[in-house]
């Protein structure tokens, strides 16, 4: 895993199945992000057996099956839909064709699973909603940034033991470094990928709401610029937001393409989460000039101060549960609600944010 390297950053964990071999079968559709190779680790982990790969790109599809030998490279997309033995479906295609992928997924009565952004368009969102109602297949979203990060989800495990109280705010700070020598020419172009709060953005809404167990929540202000890439007019590489949750709890976030070549990873991702009784500080991914190691989660409250140093000590549970709601019919890993309107509120962000010039 290329820590330097946000958009091939795969995290891998220990093996824990909850499923029998033969149970859950999966393919992959759609290789234009790394985050796939993430997506895959964590179903794998779970039991979860790759079988398939299809993707456009003859050579991207080769070394995703150097990675994972398992999997049989299909020569279209719809052998795949056909095979009536796959039970899921992922996918990291280009953010604007994943909508209609996940479409045609559900149509062939098979669960989707589908890299941030799932959607570019609140229209997409609409369409999504009612394939899920119709089908009851599941439309997963990989909001990576909490579900496999373990001081983030051990974070959540804090929270709902009561060791801060009532959650009334969090902050979030979701910076990438660009590497645009590395990046794909629909990387620059928000018709795309939906603009930088749509895209990275989605991280951070989806903590929130997670975070303070809100159901909804009102975008009270965002601000998207450029301010380096101006070769890109239309690329975004800053964006920031407030938004007021239904239970009364705030949040604001920041997010960029400014991590400079010093820093030991790709982003110093940070969530500052505020209680009644104390509050949370999660460094995701390096302790800057203390520690290059990730997943360190700092606890004030009424006890005291503590360090916890949590890699390789929690796990990431979403998949395997997620795997368990495609089988049984269960909303464990996420509600299908919960993803839908984190999806929806940075669509919003986007929509609503004013543009910087300068």
């Amino acid at each position: 895993m290329n820590k330097k390297d946000g958009m091939n950053y795969a995290p891998e964990g220990k093996v824990n199945k909850v499923v029998d071999k033969g149970e859950f079968l999966f393919a992959a559709i759609g290789l234009d992000h790394g985050h796939i190779y993430g997506m895959c680790n964590g179903l794998i982990e779970a039991g979860g057996e790759l079988v398939a790969v299809y993707d456009p790109d003859a050579q991207k599809a080769a070394a995703f099956c150097e990675k994972y030998p398992s999997a049989t490279v299909a020569t279209s997309e719809q052998e795949i839909l056909e095979n009536t033995t796959i039970h899921l479906i992922a996918s990291a295609c280009i953010p604007v064709d994943r909508c209609e992928l996940g479409l045609r997924v559900l149509d062939a009565g098979k669960h989707y699973f589908a890299d941030k952004p799932a959607f570019t368009k609140k229209e997409q969102v609409i369409l999504a909603r009612k394939k899920v109602a119709e089908t009851g297949l599941k439309w997963g979203i990989y909001y990576s940034e909490r579900l496999h990060v373990e001081s983030a989800i051990f974070a959540g495990q804090l929270i709902e033991q009561g060791a801060i109280g009532r959650v009334i705010q969090v902050t979030g700070f979701g910076p990438h470094r660009a590497n645009p020598e590395s990046r794909p020419d629909w990387f620059f172009d928000p018709a795309y990928f939906g603009g930088i709060l749509c895209d990275i953005g989605s991280h951070q809404i989806e903590q929130f709401l997670y975070y303070t167990g809100a159901k909804d929540a009102k975008v009270l202000h965002s601000k998207v610029a450029n301010y380096s890439f101006k070769d890109h007019p239309e690329f975004e590489d800053f964006g920031d937001a407030t938004l007021l949750a239904d239970n009364g709890a705030t949040f604001y976030f920041r997010v960029d393409w400014f991590t400079p070549d010093g820093l030991g990873t790709w982003g110093d991702g940070r969530v500052l989460i505020l209680g009644t009784e104390g509050y949370i500080e999660v460094r995701k991914y390096i302790d800057i000039a203390r520690s290059n190691s990730s997943n360190h989660l700092y606890l004030v409250n009424q006890e005291g101060e503590k360090h916890f140093e949590l890699s390789g000590k929690v796990g990431y549970p979403f998949f395997g549960q997620f795997i368990l709601d495609c089988l049984n019919g269960t909303e464990n890993a996420m509600t299908q609600e919960h993803s839908f309107k984190a999806a929806e509120l940075c669509i919003e962000a986007q929509e609503q944010a004013i543009k910087i010039t300068g």
